[in-house]
């Protein structure tokens, strides 16, 4: 691969991971404490972009390291980072398994709630073994998980077609 093209790739997923991490932190809680997952949002555009799993497993643990910085779960530190790698490898397997067969914003329409159920479940699972819940783990699912990924479908969508866009624009590819 050309290197202009490598540094090129390299500029615009950075970009990305760190406008992730960036709504992620500023991002206010919308229920106790749901809140749309900008992190996961970015990640699930990332993969799906670049198609290759050293990417995917890359901004994964990058992902995975800023939102544990960031987060508001007390002791969610290891669970952010557990569960943005699971994520990540499962979304990135189901592009795989995909392939050509479906447009790019159908799967990314179909990845953006899956995702994001895999990673609050995935969250919330390493949490209670590590640190313990705030509540039953199916409410919890219920009243933080669910909402959440439906925020993020409709959020995802849009900011997946401003990407789209904004590379379409400049005259980008990744």
């Amino acid at each position: 691969m050309n290197t202009n093209i490598n540094i090129r790739k390299m500029t615009i997923n950075g970009i990305l991971l760190a406008l992730g991490a960036l709504l992620h932190q500023i991002t206010p809680a919308l229920g106790f404490p749901m809140q749309p997952d900008f992190a996961i949002m970015m990640l699930v555009i990332i993969i799906c972009l670049n198609k290759d799993y050293k990417t995917a497993l890359i901004a994964s643990i990058v992902i995975g390291v800023f939102t544990a910085l960031t987060t508001k779960f007390p002791g969610g530190q290891a669970p952010n980072i557990i569960d943005k790698i699971v994520t990540g490898n499962m979304i990135y397997l189901f592009f795989l398994l995909l392939g050509n067969k479906l447009k790019d914003s159908i799967k990314v329409s179909i990845a953006l709630p899956i995702g994001t159920f895999i990673s609050g479940f995935t969250f919330l699972t390493s949490a209670s073994f590590l640190v313990g819940l705030p509540g039953e783990f199916t409410q919890l699912v219920i009243a933080i998980v669910v909402p959440a990924a439906i925020l993020n479908l409709l959020i995802g969508i849009v900011l997946y077609r401003i990407v789209i866009r904004s590379l379409a624009i400049n005259e980008l590819e990744i």
